[in-house]
């Protein structure tokens, strides 16, 4: 096993859904006219989609308007971290059933703001990787 491979590994979509659903805060990444554009939003997993709520705006726009979108994120602590992505398309939840169920998984926004529509990103991909920190190798170099 070389250095790098005791240092980062691949995750399986199971434990990459378990660290998902251990924190609350991840970023969205949109396009909208050409430009990636990326926002912090507060989530909650469920049903093995990732749903947030927002209001009306570039967030909400961005969401609907591209076919893709990627959602992504991580956690440290002193001696590693991990980082999930997802990349999905992004639905507004319409019906009173959506957002009924919705409204079961006890998100709520973390400043004092309206954010009427919930939106759930429905994956096509998850990919995972959880990292070991270390120094960087003499010379530069991961010795073979």
């Amino acid at each position: 096993m070389t250095p790098e491979s005791k240092s980062m590994t691949l995750l399986d979509k199971y434990e990459s859904w378990t660290l998902l659903s251990s924190v609350a805060l991840g970023r969205l990444v949109v396009v909208i006219d050409d430009r990636p554009e990326i926002f912090p939003i507060n989530f909650v997993t469920q049903r093995g989609t990732v749903l947030f709520r927002t209001a009306e705006g570039t967030k909400l726009f961005g969401s609907v308007v591209s076919d893709q979108v990627l959602f992504e994120a991580d956690d440290h602590n002193d001696i590693g971290g991990w980082s999930v992505v997802v990349r999905g398309a992004a639905q507004v939840l319409n019906t009173s059933v959506d957002i009924d169920e919705a409204d079961r998984a006890g998100l709520y926004p973390w400043i004092p703001t309206v954010k009427l529509h919930y939106v759930r990103i429905i994956p096509s991909q998850i990919n995972g990787r959880r990292f070991v920190f270390g120094r960087e190798p003499e010379g530069g170099h991961v010795p073979g």
